[in-house]
């Protein structure tokens, strides 16, 4: 069974970080390429960033481009994404997926962040 766990969300205040991660199990991590994708309150899914399968390709949203990182550990089987400079637009559930995204079905239950003073 394909199922991924994110975690490391959490409320931090404008200008600050946090560091996500995605444990990825029940399939071969190491063979497909991965990506974030958040949800803000009300709003729909929107992508954020992916990473290919050797982790030595990478693509941002122009929103987080220079403030966030993705990366990979294809010997735990985990996908992270660092997040610096944190802005008040950045709060939402952070998930994971295989990409494409959009064709991806087996959704975890996504990590929280809220970014507030």
């Amino acid at each position: 069974e394909v199922q991924v766990v994110e975690s490391g969300g959490g409320l931090v205040q404008p200008g600050g970080s946090l560091r996500l991660s995605c444990a990825a199990s029940g399939f071969t991590f190491s063979s497909y390429a991965m990506s974030w994708v958040r949800q803000a309150p009300g709003k729909g899914l929107e992508w954020v960033s992916d990473i290919n399968s050797i982790g030595s390709s990478t693509n941002y949203a122009d929103s987080v481009k220079g403030r966030f990182t993705i990366s990979r550990d294809n010997a735990k089987n985990t996908l992270y994404l660092q997040m610096n400079s944190l802005k008040p637009e950045d709060t939402a559930v952070y998930y994971c997926a295989r990409r494409p995204w959009k064709e991806y079905k087996s959704w975890g239950q996504g990590t929280s962040v809220t970014v507030s003073s």
